[in-house]
């Protein structure tokens, strides 16, 4: 490791904050190099979380989406998907299955439904806050007006996870059609954080156009905002969309971003994402090995799951589904990691997890 490179991870990991020459070394430096930078960012991980993993269950509500963005495989103009919505009771019953494997964090992720539909998820929300008052709530469902945002935070919702993709506006107008805005975008990321929401947002990596110079705008943005959640995969094509023939994007770089916003964050919550347990047979592995924390097995109807195709080769069975969770905590055990139960909550008043109902699985 060139003494250079050494200096700079070290920097990062003491003062959590780097300039912009110095990120884009860190993302092309060499193998051995890099390799030492993962190091680094799982020492931290183990310094602040021990050897524990939190899981969330994951419930893909809806593939209907009103938005037709150039990269997804549930976009508006897909006529080759066939959509669902989740009823309430199918949601429900996903929750409680859930619950009774141990799960205290329920993500309810989907398309970008009309927007009367906002008081339908207010009602799934208020549900499961009643059901399950120990547990805590996370949603991902895109783009809202801000009162949408209140009434589901007032429902009873904890956590919010919205990407903002690229912080780069000419390379998100590559990305998605002329009648989304990039400031839209990150205007919602500044409601949900004044609402009061645990946040997260994220990048594709190696999504089409994407270059060094983009990637450190993101980390920049991302170190400004300080959300509490950090969301990356690699870019993966989906054959019916205009960009399905793009080439997917690296579990290399991935995962040095993951080490790269674990020294800058030591606290964050940081999934090692299904799409790159989809690009590599140890993706996961590798995620939570470059300083990853959280990892999201699939809730969902097993029959609904296919439809959720967002990207071709989406895993959702075995350690991805919730009911190999037994293979997920043998996973885990080969490179010295358990599962945490808890709803590892974010507590960002002293920069610290609170780890509640820590213990059991009830």
């Amino acid at each position: 490791m060139s003494q250079a490179i050494s200096t700079l991870v070290d920097t990062l990991r003491v003062t959590h904050h780097l300039d912009g020459d110095a990120y884009a070394a860190l993302l092309t430096c060499g193998d051995d190099e890099a390799e030492s930078l993962r190091r680094q960012a799982r020492e931290v991980a183990q310094q602040v979380f021990g050897h524990a993993i939190f899981v969330r269950g994951l419930v893909e509500l809806t593939n209907v989406c009103r938005n037709d963005c150039l990269y997804c495989g549930i976009r508006r103009s897909n006529t080759a998907v066939s959509r669902y919505t989740l009823t309430r009771e199918q949601v429900m019953a996903s929750c409680g299955q859930g619950y009774r494997l141990g799960f205290r964090t329920f993500v309810l992720q989907g398309g970008e439904l009309p927007r009367a539909r906002a008081q339908w998820v207010a009602d799934i929300v208020a549900d499961i806050r009643s059901t399950w008052p120990d547990c805590a709530i996370t949603l991902s469902l895109g783009e809202w007006p801000r009162e949408a945002y209140a009434l589901w935070r007032q429902a009873g919702a904890d956590r919010y996870l919205l990407r903002h993709e690229t912080h780069n506006a000419l390379h998100y107008a590559c990305l998605h059609p002329s009648e989304m805005s990039q400031a839209n975008r990150l205007q919602c990321l500044d409601h949900l954080k004044a609402l009061g929401y645990q946040v997260g947002t994220g990048i594709m990596v190696g999504s089409p156009g994407q270059t060094v110079a983009h990637l450190v705008e993101d980390i920049q943005y991302i170190e400004q905002l300080r959300p509490h959640m950090v969301g990356l995969g690699p870019f993966v094509p989906q054959h019916d969309t205009p960009l399905g023939h793009h080439p997917q994007g690296s579990a290399d770089l991935t995962t040095r971003l993951y080490a790269i916003f674990r020294l800058m964050m030591p606290h964050a919550l940081i999934p090692s994402t299904t799409a790159l347990n989809t690009i590599h047979p140890q993706g996961r592995l590798l995620g939570i090995q470059a300083g990853a924390n959280v990892v999201m097995p699939n809730l969902s109807p097993p029959d609904m799951r296919a439809h959720y195709a967002l990207y071709d080769g989406k895993a959702a069975t075995a350690a991805e589904a919730a009911e190999g969770i037994e293979q997920l905590e043998t996973q885990l055990a080969t490179i010295g990691y358990h599962i945490d139960w808890s709803r590892g909550d974010y507590r960002n008043d002293n920069e610290s997890l609170v780890t509640q109902n820590k213990a059991s699985k009830a």
